[in-house]
């Protein structure tokens, strides 16, 4: 099968190869003897893939290996007991080995895909919207009417929480660097649009009667104070990542002044072991499906040869929605 292993760590320019490999055996290394076996048609890129190029990711597998975590596809093999039969598709959560033509992935982080969604839809399922239903609703307590505040709103993570809150019932202001992510924010359903190099906080203020309810923060970098800033008295400001490159500091008079929380979001160490937890979001997240709040905004398309160009976009912080490799 064609597959892109990461070769060496020498970044997203020329750490990747592509190259022909053996498919996969149906066995999955957090569900040793067995895994279900999905024929990829379309991977998701993400940031971690990234870091991966430079070592910097805090999951470092053994080079080379085949990066790639959460794929959309057709059912090849699966075990008896599975929820999933042969000949369905998929959204699948693999951990590694998503970029590749077959992928195998634990029984219980394999959903079926609705057949609203389109395979590069369902390849930007899991990720980002476990995600943000994870730091929205178990992590963030969103309730209905509650006003969120969602930075990097045109990225793959911000499409999907500005969904996902909605859907919850809450209204969402988008925080974006260009008219451009501005119209991928409101495509995805923001009820406002604020631009990150304006007074973004103020603006905040003003738009949620003197303070949101929760921001939800995939950035971090010098933002972050005045994200606690523009909270209202009990609001929370949920820590996604750091796509930003810096983490911040916080001074925590500022949370006791107005009674406000700073709540990690660390979705993928939460869930690793907890099969039930990745069902109740899925469960959830079909719901949302269902009722037409939930539709995966998907930016660049690239194929399996051109991974590289699909890392520079998200490097450069110019991906659009979410950025998906053409595998079939």
């Amino acid at each position: 099968m064609r597959a892109v292993q990461i070769a060496d760590l020498s970044g997203p320019e020329s750490a990747l190869r592509v190259v022909d490999l053996p498919g996969p055996e149906p066995s999955h290394p957090l569900t040793p003897g067995s895994g279900v076996l999905v024929e990829v048609h379309a991977a998701g890129v993400s940031f971690p893939e990234l870091l991966q190029t430079r070592g910097q990711y805090q999951i470092k597998p053994d080079l080379p290996f085949v990066p790639g975590s959460e794929v959309a596809g057709v059912v090849t093999s699966a075990p008896e007991r599975a929820s999933v039969r042969p000949g369905d598709r998929v959204a699948a959560f693999s951990f590694l080995g998503g970029w590749a033509e077959t992928a195998v992935a634990p029984e219980s982080m394999v959903f079926g895909l609705p057949a609203q969604l389109d395979f590069a839809q369902g390849a930007g399922l899991i990720l980002n919207y476990h995600t943000a239903y994870f730091s929205l609703k178990l992590r963030g307590r969103l309730a209905e009417g509650e006003t969120v505040l969602v930075h990097g709103a045109a990225g793959g993570v911000g499409t999907a929480a500005i969904q996902v809150a909605r859907g919850l019932g809450a209204r969402t202001i988008g925080v974006v660097s260009s008219d451009e992510k501005a119209e991928v924010a409101r495509a995805a359903g923001a009820d406002e649009v604020i631009r990150s190099d304006g007074p973004w906080k103020d603006e905040a203020k003003a738009l949620s009667d003197g303070g949101v309810d929760v921001v939800l923060d995939p950035v971090g970098g010098d933002r972050f104070t005045d994200s606690i800033r523009s909270l209202r008295e009990g609001g929370r400001v949920l820590v996604v990542g750091f796509t930003g490159g810096a983490i911040p500091e916080v001074k925590v008079n500022r949370l006791l002044l107005n009674n406000t929380e700073v709540v990690g979001a660390g979705w993928g160490a939460y869930v690793m072991g907890k099969p039930g937890t990745w069902r109740e979001i899925g469960a959830a997240l079909s719901g949302l499906v269902d009722a037409g709040q939930v539709r995966p905004i998907v930016g660049a398309h690239f194929p399996l040869e051109q991974a590289a160009k699909a890392l520079r976009l998200l490097d450069d912080r110019a991906a659009l929605g979410k950025v998906v490799l053409d595998v079939r």
